[in-house]
This record gives structure tokens, C-alpha cells and sequence, in this order.
């Protein structure tokens, strides 16, 4: 039986024909996500792109999916038994680290208070700021993202240190790396907490109302994982109280924040919603392609898949 390869990527003119390069035996068929059938969805055996999770369940012949995404958690437990999924894990590094670079030099510069004063007409000197010259960074969740965000901190004179669950060794961009467990010794010595870590049973409400205690009062925060690692209740409380010279969130519980949430009114917080990473950077929907030929190349020849998530 030849392969069906279901393409709901974003693609551009010719990319379709690369992969039909590499299976030029499979059927390629190329959809959008609003408007693919749930019979495309019963013959694939393979598919790539953003399906909604709920139609996964017509999927019945499907082998292998890669989701265009770095977070594949919607898809875990919504694909049928025994089907290989891989994400695009690395895919928007880049742009999420730029985001994140760019909100804290915003904070440190304080530049949405002098936005405000902009609006409002006022010429006001707002006082000292901050540099990330002999700071330290500590970033919880050191894969490419978190990785990518250190590097850039690195070049601007800081000290970076990286969290994870399990540590193997050295990893780019980190001056040194720990278990995840170190979290409350580290804190109260990092001047920047940045938080890319994915949803999980393990990580939801990792950063508690104790834990922004134990953060320096004039520390920034900067949360651009999942939403749901931080307690925004704690957060804004503990802000509105005074504590941390700013925090920028591009992820919150739920999205979109509704009206009535008190992170809205905090003057020295940053929102965004949810545009870090995504297809807003152009290299992002290139590189998503080609982590899916390459690995369509890898599937082909037997080998092991990259970025496999279950």
C-alpha cells in the first residue's frame, strides 16, 4: 500500500513538488485546515500541518503525524492507537526569543510607561532603568527556545542558567544548567525569570504565589511557554503590591484574557497575545517545512523520526 501523505502545511509555490520528490510513489494531497474532508483524513497515512484535534478521530489508516507546532499536547490523546507523532519542535525558536528578548529590554528601558505617557500627552522622566550587563538569567525550560533566549542574553554581558527535568550535560547558551528541582534555591538570585515550559500535570502552577516571593523584588518576570506554569492571581496581587520592576506575558489562562482580569490594569506588565512564536516570522513556516522532509526523508529510509513526541 502506498503512503496518502495529507499536507496541511502552509505551503508556498513549488514546496509541494519536494515533497513529492522524496515519495514520489506516495499520494500527495495538499488541504487547508478549514476545509479538508473527513474522507482525506481516513485515507492519510501520513499528515502534516494543524488539524483541528477533534477531527484526528476520522484519521483511522493514519501512521505517523507531525503537527506544525512545537507543543503537540492537544494531539496526545486525541490520535488513534499507535500512531507516531513528532512536532515542530524548533521550528520558531528564534522568533519567541526575539519576542522575549525584545519585551525585556522594553521592561528594562521602561518603555511602556513612557508609551503611556505618550498617549496621554505627558514629558516625564520616569527614572533609572536596567541592563542586562552582570545579570542573571535564569531561564526555566533550556530546550531550543529557552536555549535561544539565554545565547541572546549571553551577548548583551549577562549570566545565564538553564532548568530542566532531566540534565545530561552542557547545553548552548547557558553558563550553567540544573535539575528543575533547584528552582526555589535559584530564584531569589536570578534579576530575570523567564518561563518556557511546556503544560504538564508536573509544570502547572510552577510558579506559585510562594515562589514569586521568593523572586527579588525588583526582578522581571517574562512567561512565553503555556500559560498555565504561572498563577496570574499571585501575580497580580503580588505586583499591584509593589513587587518586581515588570513582567511581560505572551501566554495566559485562558486565551483570550477576558476583560474583567486584573493583569490588564498593571501598568509595568506587558501583554501579548499569544504572537511570540506561530507564523509570524517568515523563516519559521520555512523551517517547519523542511523539519518535515526532513523527517518524511527519515520515515522513508526506517530511521528514527526527530522531535518525536509519543
Amino acid at each position: 500500500m502506498s503512503e496518502y501523505i495529507l499536507n496541511l502545511l502552509p505551503l508556498e509555490e513549488g514546496e509541494l513538488a519536494e515533497f513529492e520528490a522524496i515519495a514520489p510513489d506516495a499520494v500527495h494531497v495538499r488541504a487547508r485546515r478549514s476545509t479538508v474532508t473527513p474522507q482525506q483524513l481516513a485515507a492519510a497515512t501520513v499528515i502534516f500541518g494543524w488539524p483541528r484535534a477533534e477531527d484526528m478521530k476520522n484519521a483511522a489508516n493514519l501512521k505517523w503525524f507531525q503537527t506544525m507546532w512545537a507543543g503537540a499536547d492537544e494531539y496526545v490523546d486525541m490520535l488513534p492507537e499507535g500512531v507516531l507523532l513528532t512536532s515542530s519542535s524548533g521550528s520558531n525558536s528564534r522568533s519567541v526569543a526575539e519576542n522575549m528578548l525584545s519585551s525585556l529590554l522594553a521592561l528594562c528601558r521602561r518603555l511602556p510607561a513612557y508609551r503611556d505617557n505618550q498617549r496621554a500627552r505627558i514629558w516625564h522622566d520616569e527614572g533609572p532603568v536596567k541592563t542586562l550587563l552582570d545579570s542573571t538569567v535564569l531561564v526555566a525550560g533550556a530546550g531550543h527556545i529557552g536555549a535561544a533566549f539565554a545565547k541572546m542574553c549571553q551577548g548583551l554581558g549577562a549570566r545565564t542558567i538553564g532548568l530542566k527535568r532531566t540534565v545530561s550535560g552542557p547545553i548552548g547558551g547557558f553558563d550553567q544548567v540544573y535539575a528543575i528541582d533547584e528552582l526555589d534555591r535559584l530564584l531569589p538570585q536570578a534579576d530575570v525569570v523567564a518561563l518556557v515550559l511546556p503544560h504538564s500535570p508536573q509544570t502547572a502552577g510552577l510558579l506559585s504565589g510562594e515562589r514569586i516571593a521568593l523572586m527579588k523584588d525588583d526582578a522581571i518576570l517574562i512567561s512565553s511557554g503555556r500559560g498555565s506554569v504561572l498563577d496570574q492571581d499571585a501575580l497580580a496581587e503580588a505586583m499591584r503590591g509593589g513587587k518586581l520592576w515588570g513582567a511581560a506575558l505572551d501566554v495566559t489562562v485562558p486565551e483570550p484574557l477576558p476583560p474583567d482580569s486584573p493583569l490588564w490594569d498593571i501598568p509595568n506588565l506587558l501583554l501579548t497575545p499569544h504572537i511570540a512564536g506561530g507564523m509570524h516570522l517568515s523563516i519559521t513556516r520555512r523551517l517547519c517545512v523542511e523539519m518535515a522532509l526532513d523527517n518524511l526523508r527519515r520515515y522513508l529510509a526506517g530511521k528514527e523520526l526527530e522531535n518525536i513526541v509519543k
